[in-house]
């Protein structure tokens, strides 16, 4: 076999030539279908179908999907006809999951992490009925960002929020309603936004309304008041910012250091008919992780996130943040952010069970599950970590970037408090604003 040069992919098709093509699908699917014919499964047994319906909301950390997509990754494992389809709110996702694609609506999308388990559960579908999801692979850690009105410009907010409360005492004293968005009821966003206000003194649910806003239309509803503050990924941060709308307060991961964010997460029913489909598009969305997360692809990946069919934004509201600069609006900026969204090292595409156990356990914070629930016999069933590892394997993944144990220890926020997945509750205890008591 040729080694591959600096200007030659492994498939053989020159570096120029795929930049050369207009969107870069045409020559690299093109490359997949003549090297691996019937895809990377020639020698065993191969997916039981060709494609897979698969949702996406416009957010960068959503950019493993889109490389799979544009780069023919899905067709080289076999999964040439995985359909990525742009859908218009999380709300919209989990319906179009409960449909599945039998009923003309989806098979997988990148989700939320809470969100599988709060569909499996039947805590935010109609009637409360259950469809069981799969977690295959996380998408990403880090760089998500809480955005404050500029308003509030001179507060200069940061991870502590406590400032905040007097200006919004005084707002709310005058009449005004004062409002933080996030995403989605129970979502890592509703999470970000509500830890970040409780650490500072402000009750999420009695200082504050809480209200839902789809992430691309997070900007347009700053500019014209709807909301003091909001919690979303990227473009929509760094938009609010180049338009002057507003500021970053922080950067998610200065809550909280390598932070889980979004999910794989495919319906069990579709995983379970088709397991071996359901390991080549894990293959193929892991593989796109680890291209998405070399620092020579940032631009490439920039531009290929920008497009109309996937965020439909200007490179430059993309690029910045997912290069690892990031400036606050507020003169504050900083080079190389530790804080950048990781897609692949430090373990990001691996679904930790302890991660998934943090999200249940603040949305028992936040009344979305009882205290009571079986946390854990979820998990059980919606973390697929095995499908993850069975990849990891079948890519060649070196021992070193797979995780050792199901847990990742310990975590410890920027206010101090730890998390032990041994002991939920203790947790629990120690938050001083919470909806449940322990």
């Amino acid at each position: 076999m040729t080694k591959p040069t600096k200007e030659t992919s492994r498939h053989g098709v020159s570096r120029r030539q795929i930049l050369k093509a207009a969107s870069g699908t045409a020559a690299l699917l093109a490359a997949a279908k003549l090297n691996f014919p019937a895809g990377a499964f020639a020698q065993g047994a191969g997916p039981e179908v060709k494609g897979a319906k698969l949702g996406f909301i416009a957010l960068s950390d959503a950019g493993p999907l889109f490389v799979a997509k544009d780069k023919g990754i899905f067709a080289k494992y076999g999964m040439p006809d995985v359909d990525v389809q742009k859908q218009a709110s999380w709300g919209t996702t989990r319906d179009n999951l409960v449909l599945g694609s039998e009923g003309n609506g989806i098979d997988g999308a990148h989700i939320l992490t809470p969100m599988p388990y709060l569909i499996s559960a039947g805590k935010v579908t109609q009637n409360n009925q259950p469809t069981p999801m799969y977690i295959l692979a996380r998408l990403n850690l880090d760089a998500q960002c809480i955005s404050v009105a500029k308003e509030y410009a001179d507060l200069k907010l940061s991870t502590d929020a406590s400032p905040f409360k007097a200006a919004l005492d005084k707002k709310k004293a005058s009449g005004k309603a004062v409002k933080a968005a996030m995403t989605f009821p129970g979502g890592t966003h509703d999470l970000w936004i509500r830890y970040w206000l409780a650490a500072g003194g402000i009750d999420p649910d009695k200082d504050i309304e809480t209200i839902v806003v789809p992430p691309p239309q997070m900007v347009a509803n700053m500019k014209v008041g709807t909301m003091d503050c909001f919690c979303v990924g990227e473009p929509w941060n760094l938009q609010l910012v180049h338009q002057g709308i507003g500021y970053t307060a922080v950067n998610t991961g200065e809550i909280w250091n390598k932070h889980p964010e979004k999910s794989f997460a495919m319906r069990a029913a579709w995983v379970d008919k088709y397991p071996n489909a359901a390991k080549a598009i894990t293959m193929a969305v892991m593989e796109a992780q680890q291209w998405a997360g070399k620092a020579e692809n940032k631009q490439e990946l920039a531009a290929i996130m920008a497009k109309r069919q996937w965020i439909n934004c200007p490179i430059e509201d993309v690029y910045d943040r997912s290069a690892g600069k990031f400036d606050y609006g507020t003169g504050k900026v900083v080079e190389n952010s530790p804080h950048i969204m990781k897609y692949w090292r430090d373990f990001a595409s691996y679904p930790f069970q302890s991660h998934d156990l943090w999200f249940l356990t603040e949305d028992i914070r936040w009344g979305k599950f009882e205290p009571s629930f079986d946390t854990k016999g979820l998990i059980a069933k919606v973390n697929r970590e095995d499908i993850w590892r069975a990849a990891a394997k079948d890519l060649g993944v070196p021992a070193s970037e797979i995780p050792t144990s199901t847990s990742r220890g310990k975590e410890t926020f920027f206010d101090g408090k730890v998390f032990d997945p041994e002991n939920p509750s203790a947790y629990l205890k120690s938050l001083s604003i919470k909806r449940v008591d322990v």
